[in-house]
Protein backbone atom coordinates (compact mmCIF):
# COMPACT_ATOMS: atom_id res chain seq x y z
CA UNK A 1 0.00 0.00 0.00
CA UNK A 2 1.09 3.58 -1.06
CA UNK A 3 2.47 5.72 1.98
CA UNK A 4 0.34 8.85 2.83
CA UNK A 5 1.89 11.77 1.73
CA UNK A 6 -0.74 14.63 2.72
CA UNK A 7 0.53 17.82 5.05
CA UNK A 8 -1.34 20.98 6.20
CA UNK A 9 -0.07 24.38 6.43
CA UNK A 10 -2.33 25.45 8.46
CA UNK A 11 -5.95 25.78 6.88
CA UNK A 12 -4.19 24.58 3.76
CA UNK A 13 -4.06 20.95 2.75
CA UNK A 14 -1.23 20.08 -0.19
CA UNK A 15 -1.35 16.44 -1.36
CA UNK A 16 2.51 16.29 -0.77
CA UNK A 17 5.18 18.30 0.52
CA UNK A 18 6.76 19.28 -2.44
CA UNK A 19 6.35 22.82 -3.49
CA UNK A 20 8.56 25.15 -6.07
CA UNK A 21 10.15 28.16 -4.58
CA UNK A 22 9.54 31.53 -5.84
CA UNK A 23 11.27 33.12 -8.27
CA UNK A 24 13.05 29.52 -9.77
CA UNK A 25 9.80 28.41 -11.43
CA UNK A 26 8.19 31.33 -13.29
CA UNK A 27 4.40 30.99 -13.34
CA UNK A 28 4.52 27.46 -13.59
CA UNK A 29 4.09 27.98 -17.78
CA UNK A 30 7.26 27.69 -18.23
CA UNK A 31 8.16 24.21 -16.70
CA UNK A 32 5.22 22.19 -17.66
CA UNK A 33 6.95 20.55 -20.75
CA UNK A 34 9.31 18.45 -18.02
CA UNK A 35 6.45 18.68 -14.43
CA UNK A 36 3.21 17.34 -14.42
CA UNK A 37 1.91 19.79 -12.59
CA UNK A 38 -0.90 17.80 -10.66
CA UNK A 39 1.72 15.88 -8.83
CA UNK A 40 3.18 18.39 -7.09
CA UNK A 41 2.22 19.85 -3.33
CA UNK A 42 1.68 23.53 -4.52
CA UNK A 43 3.60 25.88 -6.71
CA UNK A 44 4.65 29.24 -5.21
CA UNK A 45 5.25 31.70 -8.35
CA UNK A 46 7.44 34.60 -9.52
CA UNK A 47 7.14 37.36 -6.78
CA UNK A 48 4.23 39.61 -7.47
CA UNK A 49 3.96 43.47 -6.40
CA UNK A 50 1.05 45.47 -7.29
CA UNK A 51 3.00 47.21 -10.13
CA UNK A 52 5.01 45.56 -13.09
CA UNK A 53 9.10 45.49 -12.42
CA UNK A 54 11.66 45.41 -14.53
CA UNK A 55 14.13 44.14 -12.70
CA UNK A 56 17.94 45.00 -12.68
CA UNK A 57 19.82 45.36 -15.09
CA UNK A 58 22.46 42.33 -16.30
CA UNK A 59 24.26 40.88 -16.09
CA UNK A 60 22.21 39.92 -12.92
CA UNK A 61 23.14 35.97 -12.60
CA UNK A 62 25.74 34.17 -12.13
CA UNK A 63 26.99 30.30 -11.09
CA UNK A 64 29.44 30.08 -8.21
CA UNK A 65 30.89 27.10 -6.20
CA UNK A 66 28.02 25.07 -5.11
CA UNK A 67 25.27 27.70 -6.14
CA UNK A 68 24.48 30.63 -8.05
CA UNK A 69 23.90 34.18 -7.44
CA UNK A 70 21.44 36.24 -8.30
CA UNK A 71 20.25 39.62 -8.39
CA UNK A 72 17.21 39.63 -10.94
CA UNK A 73 15.57 42.77 -9.13
CA UNK A 74 11.70 40.95 -8.39
CA UNK A 75 11.02 41.24 -12.47
CA UNK A 76 7.34 40.47 -12.76
CA UNK A 77 4.20 41.56 -14.79
CA UNK A 78 2.63 43.36 -11.32
CA UNK A 79 -0.91 42.01 -9.40
CA UNK A 80 -3.06 42.89 -12.56
CA UNK A 81 -2.01 41.10 -15.14
CA UNK A 82 -0.71 38.23 -12.84
CA UNK A 83 -4.72 37.40 -12.37
CA UNK A 84 -5.71 38.08 -16.01
CA UNK A 85 -2.86 36.55 -18.12
CA UNK A 86 -0.93 34.33 -15.96
CA UNK A 87 -3.55 32.89 -13.10
CA UNK A 88 -6.01 31.28 -16.16
CA UNK A 89 -3.59 28.55 -17.12
CA UNK A 90 -2.76 27.86 -13.36
CA UNK A 91 -6.69 27.11 -12.70
CA UNK A 92 -6.50 23.92 -14.78
CA UNK A 93 -4.46 22.20 -12.29
CA UNK A 94 -5.36 20.60 -9.06
CA UNK A 95 -2.38 21.67 -7.04
CA UNK A 96 -2.66 24.08 -4.74
CA UNK A 97 -1.08 28.15 -5.68
CA UNK A 98 0.45 30.19 -3.73
CA UNK A 99 1.52 33.85 -4.75
CA UNK A 100 4.64 35.24 -3.08
CA UNK A 101 4.17 38.92 -2.60
CA UNK A 102 6.25 42.36 -1.82
CA UNK A 103 6.05 45.92 -1.52
CA UNK A 104 8.25 48.79 -0.93
CA UNK A 105 5.89 50.16 1.76
CA UNK A 106 3.79 49.14 4.52
CA UNK A 107 0.94 49.74 2.72
CA UNK A 108 2.31 48.29 -0.97
CA UNK A 109 2.11 44.71 0.92
CA UNK A 110 -1.71 45.37 2.37
CA UNK A 111 -2.59 46.64 -1.26
CA UNK A 112 -1.46 43.88 -3.32
CA UNK A 113 -2.80 41.42 -0.56
CA UNK A 114 -5.86 42.87 -1.04
CA UNK A 115 -5.83 42.80 -4.86
CA UNK A 116 -4.80 38.76 -4.70
CA UNK A 117 -7.79 38.24 -1.79
CA UNK A 118 -10.66 36.59 -3.35
CA UNK A 119 -9.44 35.53 -6.68
CA UNK A 120 -10.56 31.89 -7.61
CA UNK A 121 -7.28 29.76 -8.02
CA UNK A 122 -5.15 31.44 -5.38
CA UNK A 123 -4.85 29.52 -2.16
CA UNK A 124 -2.22 31.53 0.29
CA UNK A 125 -0.10 34.53 0.04
CA UNK A 126 3.63 34.05 1.09
CA UNK A 127 5.13 37.33 2.02
CA UNK A 128 8.66 38.39 1.53
CA UNK A 129 10.26 40.57 3.98
CA UNK A 130 13.38 40.41 2.65
CA UNK A 131 12.47 43.85 1.07
CA UNK A 132 14.07 47.52 1.36
CA UNK A 133 11.34 49.80 2.87
CA UNK A 134 11.95 52.82 0.86
CA UNK A 135 10.31 54.69 3.72
CA UNK A 136 12.43 54.11 6.26
CA UNK A 137 16.01 54.67 4.23
CA UNK A 138 15.96 51.20 2.77
CA UNK A 139 16.30 49.39 5.96
CA UNK A 140 15.46 46.28 4.93
CA UNK A 141 12.11 44.51 6.37
CA UNK A 142 13.09 40.82 7.52
CA UNK A 143 15.79 42.40 9.53
CA UNK A 144 13.69 44.27 12.50
CA UNK A 145 11.45 41.74 14.81
CA UNK A 146 9.13 45.02 15.11
CA UNK A 147 8.91 46.18 11.44
CA UNK A 148 8.55 41.93 10.11
CA UNK A 149 5.64 42.67 12.65
CA UNK A 150 3.94 44.78 11.32
CA UNK A 151 4.48 43.35 7.66
CA UNK A 152 3.16 40.61 8.44
CA UNK A 153 -0.05 42.26 10.24
CA UNK A 154 -0.44 44.51 7.28
CA UNK A 155 -1.19 41.79 5.36
CA UNK A 156 -2.73 39.80 7.75
CA UNK A 157 -5.82 42.64 8.23
CA UNK A 158 -5.89 43.31 4.32
CA UNK A 159 -6.54 38.95 3.54
CA UNK A 160 -8.55 36.20 4.33
CA UNK A 161 -5.97 33.91 2.56
CA UNK A 162 -3.51 31.83 4.51
CA UNK A 163 -0.30 33.74 5.19
CA UNK A 164 2.95 32.55 4.75
CA UNK A 165 5.83 34.72 5.57
CA UNK A 166 9.20 34.42 3.98
CA UNK A 167 12.09 35.05 6.31
CA UNK A 168 15.38 36.35 5.31
CA UNK A 169 18.31 34.63 6.79
CA UNK A 170 20.79 37.44 6.94
CA UNK A 171 19.82 38.35 10.48
CA UNK A 172 20.72 37.99 13.75
CA UNK A 173 18.50 35.59 15.54
CA UNK A 174 15.99 34.28 13.07
CA UNK A 175 14.12 32.86 15.73
CA UNK A 176 13.35 36.25 17.34
CA UNK A 177 11.76 37.46 13.81
CA UNK A 178 10.20 34.17 13.81
CA UNK A 179 7.75 34.72 17.00
CA UNK A 180 7.42 38.16 15.96
CA UNK A 181 5.73 36.94 12.63
CA UNK A 182 3.69 34.57 14.26
CA UNK A 183 2.37 36.72 17.15
CA UNK A 184 1.39 39.24 14.40
CA UNK A 185 -0.95 36.73 12.41
CA UNK A 186 1.46 34.20 10.36
CA UNK A 187 -0.31 31.03 9.79
CA UNK A 188 3.03 29.38 8.25
CA UNK A 189 6.85 30.30 7.84
CA UNK A 190 8.78 29.66 5.26
CA UNK A 191 12.90 30.17 5.23
CA UNK A 192 15.61 30.62 4.39
CA UNK A 193 15.41 33.45 1.70
CA UNK A 194 19.02 34.02 -0.46
CA UNK A 195 22.16 34.59 1.81
CA UNK A 196 23.41 38.06 0.93
CA UNK A 197 26.79 37.44 -1.25
CA UNK A 198 29.33 39.01 -3.81
CA UNK A 199 31.77 37.78 -6.84
CA UNK A 200 34.32 39.99 -8.26
CA UNK A 201 35.91 39.24 -11.58
CA UNK A 202 39.89 39.20 -10.47
CA UNK A 203 41.31 40.08 -13.94
CA UNK A 204 39.02 43.26 -14.06
CA UNK A 205 38.47 43.82 -10.57
CA UNK A 206 34.56 44.34 -11.23
CA UNK A 207 31.71 42.63 -9.46
CA UNK A 208 30.33 39.66 -11.98
CA UNK A 209 26.89 41.03 -10.73
CA UNK A 210 26.11 44.73 -12.51
CA UNK A 211 23.65 44.91 -8.72
CA UNK A 212 27.38 44.45 -7.01
CA UNK A 213 25.89 41.95 -4.54
CA UNK A 214 23.04 39.10 -5.43
CA UNK A 215 21.26 36.48 -3.39
CA UNK A 216 23.70 33.47 -2.64
CA UNK A 217 20.97 30.03 -3.09
CA UNK A 218 21.99 26.37 -3.73
CA UNK A 219 23.48 23.86 -2.12
CA UNK A 220 26.06 25.64 -0.22
CA UNK A 221 23.46 27.32 1.52
CA UNK A 222 22.38 23.60 2.79
CA UNK A 223 23.20 23.10 6.12
CA UNK A 224 22.69 26.90 7.23
CA UNK A 225 19.09 26.61 5.78
CA UNK A 226 18.50 23.23 7.71
CA UNK A 227 20.27 24.68 11.22
CA UNK A 228 17.77 27.84 10.95
CA UNK A 229 14.36 26.11 9.82
CA UNK A 230 15.46 23.33 13.32
CA UNK A 231 15.84 26.55 15.34
CA UNK A 232 12.84 28.43 13.87
CA UNK A 233 10.26 25.07 14.16
CA UNK A 234 11.18 24.81 17.84
CA UNK A 235 10.40 28.66 18.37
CA UNK A 236 6.95 28.81 17.53
CA UNK A 237 4.11 26.92 17.14
CA UNK A 238 3.03 27.40 13.49
CA UNK A 239 4.25 25.26 10.49
CA UNK A 240 7.42 25.87 8.72
CA UNK A 241 8.09 25.34 5.34
CA UNK A 242 11.66 24.47 4.86
CA UNK A 243 14.05 25.82 1.51
CA UNK A 244 17.79 26.25 0.66
CA UNK A 245 19.62 24.02 -1.41
CA UNK A 246 17.44 21.02 -1.64
CA UNK A 247 18.77 19.18 -5.14
CA UNK A 248 17.12 15.43 -4.47
CA UNK A 249 15.10 13.91 -2.03
CA UNK A 250 17.43 13.37 0.72
CA UNK A 251 18.25 16.89 0.62
CA UNK A 252 14.24 17.67 1.61
CA UNK A 253 13.93 14.76 4.53
CA UNK A 254 16.67 16.83 5.71
CA UNK A 255 14.43 19.39 6.26
CA UNK A 256 11.27 17.38 7.00
CA UNK A 257 13.24 15.47 9.76
CA UNK A 258 14.21 18.67 11.31
CA UNK A 259 10.46 19.57 11.85
CA UNK A 260 9.83 21.54 8.31
CA UNK A 261 5.80 20.55 6.75
CA UNK A 262 6.72 21.17 3.60
CA UNK A 263 10.07 21.92 1.18
CA UNK A 264 10.43 24.31 -1.38
CA UNK A 265 12.86 23.76 -4.55
CA UNK A 266 14.29 26.61 -5.90
CA UNK A 267 17.71 26.33 -7.63
CA UNK A 268 17.61 22.81 -8.53
CA UNK A 269 15.18 23.70 -10.94
CA UNK A 270 17.76 25.47 -13.22
CA UNK A 271 19.93 22.24 -13.31
CA UNK A 272 17.60 19.84 -13.45
CA UNK A 273 13.58 21.01 -14.61
CA UNK A 274 12.13 17.40 -13.76
CA UNK A 275 13.81 17.69 -10.26
CA UNK A 276 10.89 18.60 -8.38
CA UNK A 277 9.17 14.75 -9.57
CA UNK A 278 12.19 13.12 -8.78
CA UNK A 279 11.71 14.57 -5.34
CA UNK A 280 8.16 13.33 -5.03
CA UNK A 281 8.94 9.90 -6.53
CA UNK A 282 11.97 9.80 -3.77
CA UNK A 283 10.41 10.70 -0.58
CA UNK A 284 7.56 8.07 -0.82
CA UNK A 285 10.34 5.63 -1.93
CA UNK A 286 12.20 6.22 1.46
CA UNK A 287 8.42 6.00 3.10
CA UNK A 288 8.06 2.55 1.54
CA UNK A 289 12.06 1.39 2.34
CA UNK A 290 11.63 2.62 6.14
CA UNK A 291 8.31 1.54 6.99
CA UNK A 292 6.65 4.45 7.19
CA UNK A 293 2.40 4.86 6.67
CA UNK A 294 2.25 8.49 6.36
CA UNK A 295 5.19 10.98 5.78
CA UNK A 296 3.76 13.14 9.16
CA UNK A 297 5.69 9.89 10.90
CA UNK A 298 8.95 11.44 10.02
CA UNK A 299 8.46 15.13 10.13
CA UNK A 300 10.04 16.30 13.34
CA UNK A 301 11.69 13.12 14.00
CA UNK A 302 15.23 14.18 14.55
CA UNK A 303 16.72 12.34 17.43
CA UNK A 304 19.47 14.47 19.11
CA UNK A 305 20.21 12.40 21.98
Amino acid sequence: MRPLTEVKIGSLVLKNPVMTASGTFGYGEEYSPYVDLNRLGAVVVKGISLEPRKGNPPPRIMETPGGMLNAIGLQNVGARAFVTEKLPWLRQFDTKVIVNIFGETLGEYGEVAAALTGVPGIHALEVNISCPNVQKGGHVFGCDPGVSGEVTRAVRSATDLPVIVKLSPNVSDIAEIARSCESAGADALSLINTLLGMSIDVERRVPHLRNITGGLSGPAVRPVAVRMVWNTVNAVSIPVIGIGGIMEAGDALEFLIAGAKAVQVGTANFVNPRVTMEIVDGIEEYLLRHGFGDVNEVIGSLKTG
